[in-house]
C-alpha cells in the first residue's frame, strides 16, 4: 500500500513548516523545511493526539501504541513516535528527511489525526539515565506542532 499525508507546523515564537509523509511498502518517508528554530538538535516525535486545543500541550505525550520506553529511532525498545532529532542551521533552517516503518499512514496503528512535535531542546534518545529519559528524551518544550492530515493522491496521467 502507498500513502500520502501532511503536516503543517506553527507555534506562537515564529517556528514553522510543513512536513509530508509518504508510505511505500512497510516504511513512511518524512521529508521538508522547519524554520525559525534555534540552532542546534531538537527532538521530533509523533505525540498521541492530534488535540491542539490548548496549543502543543493538549497533544499528549509520544505515540506509544505498544507500552514501551523512549529510545532512539533505531533503538530496539522505543515508542513508535520517536523520530529522534532534527538540525537546525545557523539561520534557524531544519531539513528533516527521515525513513521510519513505525509510522505507518494506514490501519490500527496509523498516525493519521496525531500530532507531530517539535522540541525546544535535543533528544538524548533515552540515554539519559533519568526517569525523564525514558519518558521524553529530556527533549524539553513543545516549540512547535501540527497535525498530521491525509493529502490527496496526484492524478495518474
Amino acid at each position: 500500500m502507498s500513502g500520502r499525508a501532511v503536516c503543517v507546523l506553527r507555534s506562537g515564537d515564529g517556528v514553522e513548516g510543513t512536513v509530508e509523509f509518504s508510505s511505500s511498502g512497510s516504511a513512511t518517508r518524512v521529508t521538508g523545511t522547519i524554520s525559525g528554530l534555534k540552532p542546534g538538535n531538537h527532538g521530533f516525535h509523533i505525540h498521541m493526539w492530534g488535540d491542539l486545543s490548548n496549543g502543543c500541550a493538549s497533544t499528549g505525550g509520544h505515540f506509544n501504541p505498544h507500552g514501551k520506553t523512549h529510545g532512539g529511532p533505531t533503538s530496539e525498545v522505543r515508542h513508535a513516535g520517536d523520530l529522534g532529532n532534527i538540525v537546525a542551521d545557523e539561520s534557524g533552517k531544519a531539513v528533516v528527511d527521515i525513513t521510519d516503518k513505525q509510522i505507518p499512514l494506514e490501519g490500527p496503528q496509523s498516525i493519521i489525526g496525531r500530532a507531530v512535535v517539535v522540541h525546544a531542546g535535543e533528544d538524548d534518545l533515552g540515554q539519559g539515565n533519568n526517569d525523564e529519559s525514558l519518558k521524553t528524551g529530556n527533549a524539553g518544550g513543545r516549540v512547535a506542532c501540527g497535525v498530521v492530515a491525509m493529502a490527496p493522491q496526484p492524478a495518474s496521467m
